[in-house]
Formats: C-alpha cells, sequence, structure tokens
C-alpha cells in the first residue's frame, strides 16, 4: 500500500511538471538589429578589390633568385605554383612547389581584402618554417600592389620588418620582390620570383 502511494504521487508530480511546462510561452527569439545586419551582409560579400586580384588565378612557372645578404651572389630555383579562388571569391590560395639550394621547397600562402579595415593582407607558411609570415597593404597605382609585414627572424627570435612588391607586367607575367633588413638595418632586396603562367 504505502510503495502504490509513493509511486502514485510521483506520477501525479511528473504530471504538474509537464502541465506547467506546456503553458509556459516560449522564450521570443532576438530581433536582429537591421543596421548590424546590413554591416555584417557588407562586411562579408566579396567586391571589386577582391576582384582586382583575379589576375593572380591560375598555374604559374616561376624562376625564384634569392640574395641572403647585400651584394651576395644570387640562390635562383624553380618552381611552379597553383593560385585559385577559395571561399566563394574571398581570398586567393597559392601553393607553391620547387627547390632551394637543392633541397624541396614547399610553401602555402594567402591574399585577401578585408572589407572592415579596407585592406589587403597575405600570409605565407613553408617547410623551411614553423611561424607564420603575415603582411598588409594597399593597391597602389596601376599594377602594382605594396605590403609590409613581419616575420620571426630564426636568428633573433625577434619579429623583423619586410617590405613586398607585386607588379604585373602583363595578364601572363607576374613579378614578386621582397626586401628586409640587412646586417647594417638597411633594407635590400632579399628576393625576387618571376612568374610566367602556364600555357
Amino acid at each position: 500500500m504505502r510503495k502504490t502511494l509513493v509511486l502514485s504521487m510521483a506520477v501525479l508530480v511528473l504530471v504538474s511538471v509537464c502541465a506547467f511546462a506546456q503553458d509556459k510561452p516560449a522564450a521570443k527569439k532576438p530581433d536582429m538589429d537591421p543596421a548590424m545586419m546590413e554591416a555584417m551582409m557588407k562586411a562579408a560579400m566579396p567586391g571589386a578589390a577582391h576582384k582586382a586580384l583575379e589576375s593572380m588565378i591560375g598555374t604559374w612557372d616561376t624562376k625564384v633568385t634569392s640574395w641572403m645578404m647585400p651584394g651576395a651572389d644570387p640562390i635562383v630555383g624553380t618552381g611552379s605554383s597553383e593560385d585559385k579562388w577559395i571561399l566563394g571569391g574571398r581570398y586567393v590560395q597559392q601553393t607553391f612547389k620547387g627547390d632551394f639550394m637543392g633541397m624541396p621547397f614547399e610553401g602555402l600562402g594567402y591574399t585577401g581584402y578585408d572589407n572592415v579595415k579596407k585592406q589587403y593582407f597575405g600570409t605565407w607558411m613553408d617547410n623551411m618554417s614553423t611561424g607564420i609570415m603575415t603582411s598588409t597593404g594597399s593597391g597602389g597605382s596601376g599594377n602594382t600592389m605594396t605590403f609590409k609585414g613581419t616575420f620571426a627572424d630564426p636568428m633573433t627570435g625577434k619579429d623583423t620588418t619586410i617590405e613586398e612588391k607585386v607588379t604585373w607586367a602583363d595578364n601572363d607575367h607576374m613579378n614578386f620582390e621582397m626586401w628586409a633588413p640587412g646586417p647594417d638595418g638597411k633594407m635590400f632586396k632579399s628576393m625576387m620570383i618571376e612568374y610566367s603562367r602556364k600555357k
């Protein structure tokens, strides 16, 4: 009898809780602020600044010339680069394969335009480092883009400033140049990559 009474009370409590839950009105979903929605949409949509990167898209043969120090003999290598749009035309992904001083070299880079900050940006990673190089820049004038960035110097462990310039001679030829500080602190050209579009 006592067991039956306890069971009956438990069922009564459960039914009451369920009834209360059904009677309670559903919480109203918060409305999205129209101005916030418009700002988010504007920030997310690729535009003319992204379209300016279209000439990067394709498969390229490359000639890479590097200088370890000012006045040093150049180190020359070759490679190939596949550049393609990703994430709905928002970013250009560059996949690079080549050689450097007789060793296989692979790199992965991304270039895009930040609608909120109103500036171009780039990132670079490769198999000769465990860090990432970042840069920001502008479209400049004509067929030129300029960037300034940083990477961690393995000798000092500190961030080092670099300067970069991308120039399009025409739709099938593109040059990348990079300057880094020399022992005296002055910037010198440390790398040049000549791109020729594969036919």
